[in-house]
C-alpha cells in the first residue's frame, strides 16, 4: 500500500508499506540522496519471510513533498514520529541507512524511542559525519562544504561522483544509474540542506539514551561513512552488537544482500 502522511501544514512525506500479513513491522529510513527505493533488495525479501516493511520517502526526497526548510535532524525525526503515529505502528524496528541511521538515533533521542523495541543501524552517519576536534574519524567539512557547492553547480556530476564512493564491490553500468536517478529525483535545495545538516549536527549525548536491542552493520570498506564512526556507535551504545561487512562499502544492503538480509531477519526474529 501506498500512503502520504502529513507530517506538518503544507507538508506531506510517502510511504510504502508492505505487508504480507500480520508481520513484524520494520520502519526504513534511506541514506542521502537517495530515496526508499534504497532498499529494493530488502522489500524483495523480507515480506516473504514474514516482515511488514515500511520504507519513508524523507521530505525533499523521492515521492514526498519539497519544501524548502525542514531539514534538521529534529524536523526529519519529527516527520518520522509522524508517520509512527499515522500508521500506529508498536513494537516495530526502526532501521536507517547512512544519514537515516543518524535520523534513527535522534528519533530515539528525541521521541524517547517511542513505539522502537529494536534498532537497526547500517552504514549510519554518527555519532557525527564529520571530523571535530576531538573526533577525527569523520570526513573533514571542506569535502562535505564541496560536495554542497557541487550540488548548486553541477548536481548531476556531484551524484556520479558520489556513486562511485558509494559501492566497494562492482556494479554494472545500469545499476549504477539507477542509483543515480534515486539521487535526482531530490530537490537540489534538499539535497544541499540534508548535506549542511549532516556536516553540522553531533549525536554523542543521543546515542547514551538508546536502551533497546541495537544492531549495527557497516562496511569496512565504507569511504563516507568510515569504519570507526560504526565502533564508536557500539561503544556509546551500550545494547548494541556490531558485525563487520567484510566486502561492503557504504552500500551494504546490497553489496552482501543475503548476509545483510538474514542478519537483519535474525536480529528481528
Amino acid at each position: 500500500m501506498e500512503y502520504y502522511v502529513k507530517v506538518e501544514p503544507n507538508v506531506k512525506v510517502y510511504v510504502e508499506d508492505v505487508d504480507p500479513g500480520g508481520g513484524k513491522p520494520i520502519l526504513f529510513i534511506h541514506g542521502w540522496p537517495a530515496n526508499h527505493n534504497l532498499f529494493e533488495y530488502q522489500f524483495d525479501v523480507l515480506p516473504g519471510m514474514g516482515y511488514r516493511c515500511i520504507g519513508l520517502d524523507l521530505r525533499g526526497f523521492g515521492k514526498s513533498d519539497r519544501p524548502w526548510r525542514g531539514y534538521s535532524y529534529d524536523r526529519l525525526a519529527d516527520d518520522v514520529r509522524a508517520v509512527v503515529d499515522a500508521l500506529g505502528l508498536q513494537n516495530f524496528t526502526l532501521a536507517g541507512h547512512s544519514v537515516g541511521g543518524a535520523i534513527a538515533i535522534r528519533y530515539m533521542a528525541r521521541h524517547q524511542g517511542h513505539g522502537v523495541s529494536k534498532l537497526a543501524l547500517f552504514a549510519a552517519a554518527a555519532p557525527s559525519f564529520t571530523q571535530r576536534p576531538d573526533f577525527p574519524y569523520g570526513l573533514p567539512k571542506e569535502d562535505v562544504n564541496r560536495l554542497i557547492q557541487d550540488t548548486y553547480h553541477d548536481r548531476p556530476k556531484m551524484l556520479e561522483g558520489f556513486g562511485d564512493m558509494f559501492f566497494f564491490q562492482h556494479v554494472t553500468e545500469p545499476f549504477s544509474d539507477w542509483f543515480f536517478q534515486m539521487g535526482l529525483k531530490a530537490a537540489g535545495w534538499s539535497t544541499a540542506a540534508v548535506l549542511a545538516s549532516l556536516r553540522d549536527e553531533k549525536l554523542f549525548a543521543d546515542l547514551e539514551t538508546i536502551h533497546v536491542p541495537t544492531l549495527i552493520l557497516h562496511g569496512v570498506h565504507d569511504r563516507i561513512c568510515l569504519f570507526p564512526l560504526a565502533m564508536a556507535q557500539h561503544k556509546g551504545i551500550k545494547t548494541s552488537r556490531l558485525i563487520p561487512f567484510e566486502n561492503s562499502g557504504h552500500g551494504l544492503m546490497w553489496e552482501e544482500r543475503d548476509a545483510f538480509n538474514k542478519r537483519l531477519a535474525d536480529f528481528i526474529g
